[in-house]
């Protein structure tokens, strides 16, 4: 067991940011399957509790969910701006933290969140891992399924539930097995590279393709605009957002914005 705090650090608030589709809470409990492993997350009081090994939390979890990254920095940023809005978006969520997942899955899990909602995006990813993926660690979850595990027509199977989304993810699941260097090449371009990259793939525009800049490599300077941030930005930031100021860490004050308008 594994105990860290929950001063900036909520999972259930990372859980309904939008930016992962397969952890799930039960009776207060938060479950994770990622790279393999199953994770369990206890909020008690002021600390969170992780049912990990040491092993597997210094190899896989600390990294995962940002336990490195000095957010406390975010809160001097947000503090001292004048302004109201932000500073009650960032009260409700200070406890969202940009998860460093597989891009892999993050590729194909905001390819399907195109025109879609969050409970039927993660009933397609959930079909996928279980139709494909194999076993984590405590047997009966299943991890997303390896794009070199599937062939491109897998995506075709009406049960998963992806409609016109089909030939995007047949396109990438190609291309990224055509070039099977391809996704670690991504992880060594900057942001601006890397988001005019993956424009080139087929279904992949703007929202998308920062989407999984910020979600699937960390750039936190990425600030993807779906229709609810293009609403609050109208609404609250008319003369435009100062990007500026918050200069590298942009999408993580785009997340605390987002959970405020869909919460």
């Amino acid at each position: 067991m594994i105990e860290i705090s929950a001063q900036y650090f909520s999972p259930k608030d990372i859980m309904k940011s939008g930016q992962c589709f397969r952890w799930h809470e039960e009776n207060g409990i938060v479950t994770v399957p990622a790279f393999g492993k199953m994770l369990k997350m206890v909020p008690d009081g002021d600390r969170v509790l992780l049912t990990s090994s040491e092993e597997d939390f210094d190899l896989i979890w600390r990294d995962y969910l940002d336990l490195d990254f000095d957010y406390e920095k975010i809160e001097k940023l947000v503090d001292g701006y004048a302004d109201s809005h932000l500073k009650e978006a960032y009260s409700l969520g200070k406890g969202i933290r940009i998860l460093k997942q597989d891009p892999w899955e993050v590729i194909v899990s905001f390819l399907i969140s195109q025109n879609n909602n969050i409970a039927r995006i993660s009933d397609s990813i959930e079909r996928i891992s279980e139709k494909a993926g194999k076993f984590c660690d405590d047997g009966v979850h299943f991890s997303f399924p390896d794009p070199f595990d599937i062939t491109p027509s897998f995506f075709e199977d009406r049960s998963l539930g992806l409609g016109y989304r089909v030939p995007y993810l047949t396109h990438i699941c190609e291309y990224v097995q055509n070039n099977p260097g391809w996704i670690e090449s991504l992880k060594r371009l900057e942001y601006e590279d890397l988001y005019e990259e993956l424009l080139k793939r087929k279904g992949i525009g703007p929202k998308v393709a920062n989407c999984i800049c910020l979600f699937g490599f960390h750039k936190t300077e990425a600030f993807p605009i779906d229709t609810h941030v293009k609403s609050l930005l109208d609404k609250y930031y008319p003369s435009g957002f100062d990007h500026e100021r918050f200069k590298g860490v942009a999408g993580i004050i785009q997340q605390y914005l987002f959970y405020y308008e869909i919460r």
